[in-house]
Parts: C-alpha cells; structure tokens; sequence
C-alpha cells in the first residue's frame, strides 16, 4: 500500500511532487496536467480556498465529460466528422434549421421517437444523419451508425452463424440506431425481414433514425413484399419526424459557387 507523506511547511518542490503522485494514485490526469496553471492563476486572482478547490475539481469533471463524449462519438462508427454548425442552412431552404435545432436537444430520442431524412443524393440527409447522431452522443447516448446494406449483411451473417439473438439485441440496446443509405438496394426477403427483427426489437423503446433517396412510395423497390415494406414505414415513421430534404444538390450547388468564386472576382 502506498502511502503519502504528510508534513507540515512542505517546500514548493516537495508539494508538486506529493500533488503530483496524488494525482497518479487517484486517477485525476487533468488535475495533474493543469494543477500549475490553475494555481499561478489562482494567486493572480486572488481565489479563496474553495473557489481554487473547485476550479480543480470542475477541471477534472469537464475533462472527463469531454472524453467520455469522444469515446461515445468514436464507438458511434461515423464514417466522417459532420456537425450542423457546418451546415449551410442557406443553401438548402427544404431543411427548415428551427426544427433541427429542436432536434438536436435530444427530446426525440428521450422519448424514443423516430427520425427519417428522405430526399436525393447532395441534399444534405447524411449530414444531418451523422450531425445529429454526433449531438446524442456528445448529451449522454448510446449512438450506433451504419449502413442499411452493412447491417443487414451483418444480420444475414449473424443467422448463418447462430447469433441472431446475440446481434438483434446489440443493435436493440443502444439509444440512438442511425442507418444510412436505405433504399439504395434491393433487399431480398431474408435480409428484409431480418431488418424488420431490428426495428421491431427497438419499437417504442429506443430511437431510429435513417436517410433514404428514397420517398416511401418508392421503399417497395427496396423491400419487394408490399405487406413487409408497409410493416416497415409503419416502424419509422410512427410518433415521428420526416424532412424531406428536396431534388436539389446542396453538395453540388456548394462546388459550383466555390468554383465560380475565382471567376466572379477575377
């Protein structure tokens, strides 16, 4: 058992060694690498003993919180970094940022309500996806992201192997399920109806959210059986919010005003 000595008029460099150690044996990494700077400011300002007790202690929570969200956004899976503080909001009118504004506190996801993006390719529905998969992870959620053909290959791969159940309830238990690209491919009936296992695992009970190209009329290209293709928009859309985001190509019409920029100004 290690133990720390405890003497009174303990010279500077003895005290940073004894703060330093503590802060090893307690796990407080933050403390550690920002105890110097939090005291030389703490004479500067004159703090008392508690308000320089606390500016440690809220160093080290906030840190905490910080990494915690990282490892919630890295476990996400997200293909690539999207936040809705890099949306042009201006460029795409179909997507109205008041909602997404009441999106992003999470209220739906609290409830367990579900999310579709619908619209063509450029106009912003993955970006949302993700940005907003990012904003639950960062307030405290489970969030998992992944494609609809990924996942259900994985499922397929799942029953082969007789892990089904196994996998079904991975998916089932986290609080957010974000799958893109839905109705890009046929599904066949298999992989349909195990797709439809997950959804129905998380029915009411947790969040989906998903981008499609898609309108729903169109959903029947993807999921061939009528009846499951209904059993299916019924899942999503339930208690739930759609943006459709439009026919215009928020990517495309973002490259044609960069590109002609030079030109305009030349």
């Amino acid at each position: 058992m290690t133990t720390l000595p405890r003497q009174r008029g303990l010279t500077e460099q003895a005290a940073d060694a004894a703060i330093d150690t503590a802060c090893r044996l307690l796990r407080l990494p933050s403390i550690r690498n920002e105890f110097n700077e939090i005291a030389d400011r703490a004479v500067r300002d004159q703090m008392t003993y508690r308000g320089f007790l606390a500016e440690l202690l809220m160093t080290e929570c906030d840190d905490r919180a910080r990494r915690r969200s990282e490892r919630r956004i890295k476990a996400a899976g997200f293909p690539r970094e999207k936040s809705l503080r890099a949306f042009d909001f201006d460029a795409n009118p179909n997507i109205d940022a008041a909602t997404i504004h009441t999106l992003s506190s999470c209220e739906w996801i609290k409830k367990s309500q579900p999310l579709c993006l619908i619209g063509d390719s450029g106009t912003g529905k993955s970006h949302m996806l993700i940005a907003l998969g990012t904003e639950a992870a960062m307030k405290g959620y489970r969030v998992r992201y992944t494609l609809a053909t990924k996942l259900v290959n994985e499922l397929v791969e799942a029953a082969d192997e007789k892990q089904l159940n196994k996998t079904i309830a991975r998916y089932g238990r986290v609080d957010l399920l974000c799958i893109d690209e839905l109705g890009y491919m046929e599904l066949d009936r298999h992989g349909a109806e195990l797709l439809f296992q997950v959804l129905t695992e998380r029915e009411e009970k947790n969040s989906v959210a998903i981008a499609s190209n898609e309108s729903f009329g169109g959903w029947t290209k993807t999921f061939t059986d009528p009846r499951l293709c209904a059993a299916i928009v019924d899942r999503l859309t339930f208690n739930g919010t759609i943006i459709e985001t439009g026919t215009d190509s928020y990517r495309l019409a973002s490259t044609r005003a960069r590109s002609e920029a030079p030109a305009q100004t030349g």
